[in-house]
């Protein structure tokens, strides 16, 4: 008589109840990451509500200065990615000290940066604005507010940089709360500064300045603390800080490479006519909008993957990869249908122009039905990043950008519209991009264990 099989039903509970548990951590991580992700974004509404009442010039300038501004921090985002993935290994080895030294590099890297940027966008502030072709009673106050944000920069790169630490060390909370203090110091001062000293356009541009360093200083205080509590040394490594640049190449290319599809877009929208690009700028805002969701998922993939494969769990990994997955999937489902429900109100929010309206439609159903697949990419994009992935990262991208280009500029060539152009954007490209991601985390190159990606 054979023995009786060992029941299922445990086997089953322990999948569910570790599969409860990956929730819980995904929650917990990508929910506060979510709110500070939208930090940035609300410092420039802020200024563009109050800057909008002084006059069309003003706000026309700002337009100008915010574009050059944001297009830097954009770039140099790899600050906080390349950060997150070494520190969190550091963490799942259990070498705390070591995690906040990586920590501390990757914010001396900032600071090093952050100057260069002061010294090259200060001189070239007019040049920048005049390239733009800014009117001439546009290009006074775009240049001002340049030159004076542009000394917050080394502020803004410390701010990433640090904040890539805290993801690393599983801390997403603290950068929501400094998120919050500086949207917050951000409007009063601006208001002090607008309308209480009158000091207008500039006004507005040290009014960020200053909230900005403010941020900075709460982070560095936060990040010296830790390192005191564990031994880890302040002082600049040349070893540490080139380690970091390193590291951060092929994230730099990616992200640049990104842009440069976001760059052809616009333009190819452009050449397809003024209502095309309102209806295009319209729905490029809600992409954006959109991805803050989808990147707070991915933030939690940084820092879950790299604490796992810095704890020799590959197992884990590969489960957390899947189980991210699947919220990549929920999540992209859940805003699909949200875009469908809202598309009435965007189209009354964002435009009374009926023709720009009756173009926005159909590109706002080919955002919802490629949210999904966004989703997943969003998703295996930061899993990537957290197992210390840069170079495939890189090439990827680069390819997609070559599948993209070509058929992208053919849009207007061949007779097609502004929803063309969105096949091509949210189809194409995230397509491509979907193939590549899923190939790599399919082959499993990615799962590489220890405290150093080797």
């Amino acid at each position: 008589m054979s023995p009786p099989s060992p029941p299922a039903a445990p086997l089953a509970g322990d999948r569910r109840k570790r599969a409860r548990g990956q929730d819980r951590e995904i929650l917990a991580l990508a929910l506060p990451a979510f709110g500070a992700l939208v930090a940035e974004p609300l410092f420039l509404m802020a200024d563009s509500a109050m800057i909008g009442h002084l006059g069309t010039p003003q706000l026309a300038g700002l337009g100008i200065a915010a574009a050059l501004l944001t297009t830097a921090v954009n770039v140099f985002v790899f600050l906080a990615y390349a950060t997150t993935a070494s520190v969190a290994r550091s963490v799942g080895a259990g070498r705390l000290a070591t995690a906040i030294r990586q920590g501390m590099d990757g914010i001396w890297l900032a600071v090093v940066l952050g100057l260069l940027l002061v010294a090259a966008l200060v001189p070239a502030a007019p040049a920048l604005v005049d390239a733009f072709g800014a009117s001439a009673t546009a290009a006074p106050h775009a240049t001002d507010y340049l030159r004076i944000s542009a000394l917050g920069m080394p502020a803004m790169l410390i701010v990433l940089a640090a904040t890539g630490v805290l993801r690393g060390l599983q801390d997403t909370r603290t950068p929501l709360y400094v998120a919050i203090g500086g949207f917050s110091a951000n409007i009063v001062l601006n208001a002090l500064f607008i309308y209480g000293l009158d000091g207008g356009v500039a006004g507005s541009a040290w009014g960020t300045v200053l909230a900005q360093y403010g941020m900075a200083a709460v982070y560095l205080r936060v990040v010296v603390r830790g390192a005191r509590r564990h031994g880890a040394d302040l002082r600049p490594s040349r070893t540490g800080i080139l380690a970091n640049a390193r590291a951060g190449v092929p994230l730099l290319v990616r992200t640049l490479s990104l842009r440069a599809v976001l760059l052809i877009a616009t333009a190819v929208a452009a050449r397809l006519g003024d209502t095309d690009a309102a209806a295009h700028q319209i729905a490029l805002t809600l992409w954006t909008l959109l991805a803050f969701a989808l990147d707070a998922i991915a933030i939690a993939g940084q820092a879950i993957v790299g604490r796992l494969l810095g704890a020799g769990d590959t197992a884990g990994a590969r489960a957390a990869c899947r189980r991210m997955v699947g919220w990549g999937v929920a999540t992209g489902a859940l805003l699909a249908v949200l875009v469908v429900a809202a598309s009435p109100l965007v189209l009354r929010a964002f435009t009374g122009d009926q023709e720009v309206r009756d173009l926005l439609l159909p590109v706002l159903l080919v955002v919802a039905l490629t949210q999904p697949v966004a989703g997943v990419v969003f998703v295996l994009d930061g899993v990537l990043m957290g197992a210390g992935d840069g170079p495939y990262l890189a090439w990827a991208m680069l390819l997609t950008l070559a599948v993209f280009a070509p058929v992208a500029l053919l849009v207007p060539v061949a007779g097609g519209g502004i929803t063309a152009l969105w096949w091509a954007i949210a189809g194409l490209m995230m397509g491509t991009r979907l193939v590549t991601l899923a190939l790599r985390a399919r082959t499993g190159r990615w799962v590489v264990a220890g405290a150093v990606r080797a």
